[in-house]
């Protein structure tokens, strides 16, 4: 692969991750810095990220094993082939994921991040209050009910087209990476926030029609390139909600949303099977980490709310 293809992929992977999970800049220059250094690696061998298969990611961390990497380092360079592998299968880029099942040195493995379900009303009350705009108070309702209700990667939400929600559906088509289609159900709160907003953003549009503008296609328009608010903005907001709500903006972003969805699904019974297909996971692995953050939640509870535990 020519280098300018493989700044490409790096680029473009770390500018979704930044605006999905919100990763700090040190993170970010880190996993730049593994994937460079990969993509080096490959590149003297003749491979690039688009041709390069699990005996070649293999040989790889031997060699950082053989460069005298300690564990940590060599765990995250892994996460980070593993995680622009999955980036690129789900963008179509690949078809297979050459990572996907290589265990790395032993570092213990992180559990996402997730918010109680108190926090998540709090961020809903927020969200509903945080803009002097009457429509931005309609606006942001409806982006976050959405988001809550339907687990949507970042880009899946701020990208949804307005035909997605139109007639008051109780399920929408979303389209996501690698063009996957799938169906998510809307809560009554978020149908009631979707029409808010439709509403408005209706009236809004055919104003600006008459006056000659173009009509967006998008639910929610903005000023970017793609024509409707953009992941970065909306990332911003979500830090603004939080600590309107009293919570940490370091505890919260869109993809801490997305994992409060599965996590209080599962905590309600949902089958995992049926969150790995609202989610849009291609491989239930990733939705099995789940099942370690409801154990730990399950732990807790015994240890601090049990008759006993208060006992001794």
């Amino acid at each position: 692969m020519a280098e300018a293809e493989a700044s490409r992929w790096i680029s473009t992977f770390l500018d979704a991750r930044a605006a999905e999970l919100g990763a700090a800049r040190n993170t970010q220059l880190a996993y730049g810095r593994d994937l460079l250094d990969f993509a080096d690696w490959l590149a003297r061998r003749g491979l690039g990220f688009v041709d390069a298969g699990r005996e070649a990611v293999e040989d790889y961390l031997v060699h950082c094993d053989a460069q005298g990497f300690s564990k940590a380092t060599r765990a995250r360079r892994l996460s980070s082939i593993r995680q622009l592998y999955r980036f690129a299968f789900e963008e179509g880029w690949r078809a297979d994921n050459p990572a996907l099942r290589l265990t790395g040195p032993g570092r213990t493995k992180s559990l996402p991040k997730t918010l109680s379900e108190d926090e998540v009303t709090r961020l809903m009350e927020a969200a509903r209050t945080r803009a002097r705009n009457p429509a931005d108070r309609l606006r942001d309702t409806a982006l976050f009910e959405l988001l809550y209700a339907t687990g949507l990667r970042v880009s899946e939400l701020v990208g949804l087209p307005v035909a997605a929600v139109r007639g008051d559906p109780r399920m929408i088509l979303v389209k996501g990476k690698g063009a996957k289609e799938r169906m998510v159900p809307l809560s009554t709160p978020a149908r009631l926030a979707v029409s808010d907003w439709l509403a408005h953003r209706d009236a809004e549009e055919e104003a600006g029609r008459k006056a000659g503008r173009a009509v967006s296609r998008h639910l929610f328009p903005g000023d970017g390139r793609e024509g409707h608010l953009t992941r970065q903005y909306f990332h911003t907001l979500v830090k603004d909600v939080a600590v309107l709500a009293g919570i940490s903006p370091a505890r919260v972003t869109p993809h801490v949303l997305r994992h409060a969805f599965a996590t209080h699904l599962l905590a309600h019974g949902a089958d995992l099977r049926v969150i790995q297909t609202l989610l849009g996971h291609a491989d239930l692995a990733t939705t099995e980490i789940y099942t370690h953050v409801l154990d730990d939640h399950l732990k807790e509870l015994v240890l601090t709310r049990h008759p006993l535990a208060r006992k001794g």
